[in-house]
């Protein structure tokens, strides 16, 4: 009785459900029909909402300064916390979003430039010990890496945070 009992209830479940299948008469095949409420889309349009964008700024050979400047002031008057993710450089503005990758591990961090520097010849770029940590350059001390700048269409100026 409990059995005949489900297999009712299935049959009144798709009744209220309600399907539409038809066979193709050519192969005998099931296709679902269509009604006006659903019309497959033959064309997607996909277009570009993206409001980042990365500007290729080539190699640079980077390296890395923490506890000695922990708590003191940067070039742009913040305190320098060697754990954040930011950098130096001898001229690059203040705020200025940079992706750096590391050419030799792939690893990839953002930085936000808020100090001057490197003053060793040959150094283009200092990282905070974070970023370096991160991108495997706290053994070597020096890295080659990959830089591009982030810009945001529509921001003029780039991102500054001042304590």
């Amino acid at each position: 009785m409990k059995s005949l009992t489900k297999i009712l209830l299935l049959v009144a479940l798709i009744g209220l459900v309600g399907f539409t299948i038809a066979t193709n008469e050519r192969n005998n095949s099931i296709e679902p029909v269509l009604t006006e409420e659903f019309v497959p889309v033959k064309e997607v349009k996909v277009t570009n909402t993206s409001v980042v964008e990365y500007k290729n700024l080539g190699i640079m050979r980077a390296s890395w300064y923490g506890p000695r400047f922990h708590g003191r002031r940067t070039a742009n008057g913040e305190i320098y916390d060697q754990m954040a993710y930011t950098a130096a450089h001898k001229s690059m503005r203040f705020g200025t979003l940079l992706r750096v990758t590391n050419l030799r591990t792939k690893k990839s961090v953002i930085v936000r430039i808020n100090d001057r520097g490197p003053y060793i010849p040959g150094r283009q770029l200092d990282l905070s010990k974070a970023a370096a940590e991160e991108l495997g350059v706290i053994g070597s001390g020096v890295a080659k890496l990959k830089v591009e700048e982030i810009t945001i269409k529509g921001l003029d100026d780039p991102l500054v945070s001042v304590n």
